[in-house]
């Protein structure tokens, strides 16, 4: 596992060293995909790049990344979303971040999350703690509707679930924003700093928090879908809640009171 962390950080360095490149360059041009969502150049080079390591250091591997596949009944899959918050990204808002997991029969074993513009580089082995920069990190210890008890979320058109009755309730006894990066986010909630986080989104969902997944919960935190219940992540998922772990059960019972 240790080989393979390090495999991820060092994609994860040049991911961020391309996506400080052309962080403000107009060469970046944006193209808009099928659900008019933006990608970048930047985007495809780094999962273009992902794909060529993989294939020279680990043949028998896949990789499902957000912008380009090359997937055969593979068990170790590389889930990637090359830049997570590329709507910020191409607005140049420097909150967008890298996100790599090593998924093995359907459960991220190893993930690494990359902030190139704090550079903070979080990391996680299952079953050995979650870091950044080397320093081990953990969840906060609020409850639903503590002072400073705070709630990250998302919502579009065309998603699944309707989150937004549920902020609207929420909003009653938490703070709540939509920082624009869910994998950016969760590391907030990984280190404390915020409590929990609503993503609804379900196609190519895995790609965004695979590695948030694996490290949340190495820092004592819990994911689930919006039933509370585990999921793969090598396949599209049911949606997420992405928690401190002691305010999961509470946002599970809004949800389903508010969506049934």
């Amino acid at each position: 596992m240790k080989e393979y962390l390090d495999f991820a950080i060092e994609i994860a360095k040049y991911a961020g060293k391309i996506m400080k490149e052309y962080f403000f360059e107009k060469e970046n041009s944006i193209d808009y995909k099928e659900d008019k969502t933006p990608v970048t150049y930047a985007d495809k080079k780094i999962n273009e790049y992902l794909i060529k390591k993989v294939k020279q250091k680990y043949p028998t591997h896949g990789v499902d990344g957000e912008e380009a596949k090359s997937l055969n009944n593979n068990r170790y899959i590389w889930v990637c979303d090359p830049i997570d918050g590329t709507s910020m990204y191409t607005r140049h808002v420097p909150i967008a971040v890298f996100s790599l997991a090593l998924v093995v029969d359907g459960q991220p074993v190893v993930g690494v999350v990359y902030d190139p513009f704090l550079d903070e580089m979080y990391t996680a082995i299952k079953g050995k703690g979650a870091f950044c920069n080397a320093k081990k990190i953990s969840v906060n210890n609020k409850k639903y509707g503590d002072n400073g008890s705070s709630i990250d979320y998302y919502m579009w058109n065309n998603a699944k679930y309707d989150t937004l009755e549920v902020i609207k309730e929420i909003r009653k006894d938490c703070k709540t924003s939509g920082l624009g990066s869910v994998a950016h986010a969760s590391m907030l909630v990984a280190n404390g700093k915020i409590s929990g986080i609503l993503f609804p989104a379900t196609s190519h969902g895995h790609c965004d928090i695979a590695a948030s997944k694996l490290i949340v919960e190495e820092a004592g935190g819990r994911v689930t879908n919006f039933n509370g219940e585990d999921q793969r992540y090598d396949r599209d998922i049911d949606g997420a809640i992405i928690s401190n772990g002691i305010i999961h059960e509470d946002l599970l019972k809004i949800i389903k009171n508010v969506l049934g």
